[in-house]
């Protein structure tokens, strides 16, 4: 059975409360953009700014339910995912609902996947495209009983449900890496010789007046600048949708691309967006206002990825520019980390396997999508039942 798309579904509108009001902003309720979900991962579960009730309250913004969809309808057309939560979003996108009893909004969020290529086809503008309520008018969806929507959708949420257990665990696994290195390097409750905190301890301490702050009696300065740093040389639409190469944007998640620049393990410095920080290990493609920091030594390498990731708040707070924000190659350059050769051994002995899982996981996660992706356009055109 044909229908409109906007006769099934419910549409929501968001919007923004003042920036210039400081009561508006910081509180508890997630407030996303497009950069919060613009990658291959279907949920969605914060996002980098928030808002307060009162922001909310006087606001054109709304509040999506668990399960609603969100796709952006400007710059970066066509980008959805799924909430995990309740969270409230931007005037760049759409919310998304399917009615009771006509839609199952599971299936929703795979049928548009499938077939985004029409809603950016429909979209209009002469120098950004954009999606508006009339578009939804434009659209025709071919709706199979509202059981067959959920066996379609079920499947298909098995192998999404496995790469966000995937996610998960990584999260949990760079937490506590994160942890440690806070510990170690920050703290500087790293084992004394007797395995005892050593600054909790009374281990002696001076002042770095590179780093402008007291550290560990003989310990050093690690910078990234002594490392490899490049730019990526790529524009946002050199990515393809079936490429064989992981391309790395400003977003936390790679999308691909047929040709690749770079081979072996490297960090990722998403230069603008959310400063998003990633490490990698094979061959991939950059987006040319992504910093790509490489060395021959290893363990330096890992080593480094953490004090990336400790930098990465500060980097965000330090950002230039009043509309885009960016950071610069000596942003990145000046990234440093107390060191000591001894401390840092033991520190990436304890991460190394970690690092390690989280790579296993991630490339489960590839085989899964490829499985997805492979399955999707069948089930949909009924290529394939689910009995």
């Amino acid at each position: 059975m044909s229908e409109k798309l906007s006769d099934v579904v419910t549409i929501i509108s968001g919007g923004t409360p003042k920036t210039s009001v400081k009561e508006f902003w910081d509180g508890n309720i997630d407030w996303l953009a497009v950069a919060d979900f613009n990658s291959s991962n279907r949920y969605v579960s914060s996002a980098s700014k928030k808002i307060t009730e009162l922001g909310l309250n006087n606001s054109n913004t709304k509040m999506l339910e668990k399960g609603d969809l969100i796709i952006s309808a400007r710059g970066t057309v066509g980008a959805i995912a799924q909430l995990t939560k309740p969270m409230a979003f931007n005037q760049s996108c759409f919310g998304l609902r399917g009615k009771k009893n006509k839609l199952d909004t599971d299936y929703l969020y795979y049928w548009l996947k499938n077939y985004v290529d029409v809603l950016l086809n429909k979209s209009q503008g002469s120098v950004f495209n954009t999606i508006n309520l009339s578009t939804f008018d434009d659209i025709k969806i071919e709706l199979p009983s509202i059981a067959d929507q959920r066996k379609i959708s079920n499947l298909l949420t098995l192998l999404d449900d496995k790469i966000e257990i995937n996610n998960q665990i990584n999260q949990e696994l760079e937490a506590m890496a994160k942890t440690l290195y806070d510990y170690w390097f920050v703290q500087f409750d790293f084992p004394d010789q007797n395995g005892k905190p050593y600054k909790s301890s009374g281990g002696k301490m001076v002042y770095h007046p590179e780093l402008k702050r007291e550290i560990p009696e003989g310990w050093g300065v690690a910078r990234l600048d002594q490392l490899q740093i490049a730019t990526g040389k790529r524009d946002a639409n050199f990515g393809t949708e079936n490429g064989k190469y992981d391309f790395w944007t400003t977003a936390n998640s790679p999308i691909k691309a047929d040709e690749f620049s770079f081979e072996g393990k490297a960090i990722l410095i998403a230069g603008n967006g959310n400063f998003y920080v990633n490490f990698t290990d094979g061959k991939f493609e950059a987006y040319q206002r992504t910093y790509v920091i490489q060395s021959e030594d290893e363990k330096m390498l890992i080593f480094m990825y953490m004090a990336c990731l400790q930098s990465a708040e500060k980097l965000r707070k330090a950002s230039n520019g009043s509309i885009i924000k960016y950071i610069t190659i000596g942003d990145v350059n000046n990234i440093s980390s107390p060191y000591d050769h001894n401390v840092v051994d033991e520190f990436v002995k304890i991460y190394r396997p970690l690092i390690d899982q989280i790579s296993k996981n991630k490339k489960q996660n590839q085989e899964l999508t490829q499985l997805r992706d492979w399955l999707l356009p069948m089930l949909m055109n009924g290529q394939v039942k689910v009995e």
